[in-house]
């Protein structure tokens, strides 16, 4: 199946600015920060990766309904297990 396009700019974006998180995570740690300044940051990556995961597949949802004029075949069970790979 392939993704909306702007979906996945949207997840991209998602992606670097977790990417840039982390960096900043690392930093912390390496500077000696606060333990509960480094956990708020790791669940804004966390929430981060999140929604692009979701994002993805809300997009991939999206295309299975879409396909041949909404007769594409939708695997339940396979979405329903991507859902919950991110829960």
């Amino acid at each position: 199946m392939q993704l909306d396009d702007d979906a996945v700019k949207v997840a991209i974006n998602r992606l670097r600015r977790a990417e840039g998180q982390i960096a900043g995570v690392i930093r912390m740690l390496e500077q000696g920060r606060d333990c509960k300044d480094v956990v708020t940051q790791l669940a804004a990556v966390s929430r981060a990766l999140d929604r692009a995961g979701f994002t993805i597949v809300a997009s991939g949802l999206k295309q299975c309904l879409l396909e041949e004029g909404g007769k594409g075949e939708l695997d339940v069970a396979q979405m329903e297990k991507l859902f919950l790979s991110l829960a």
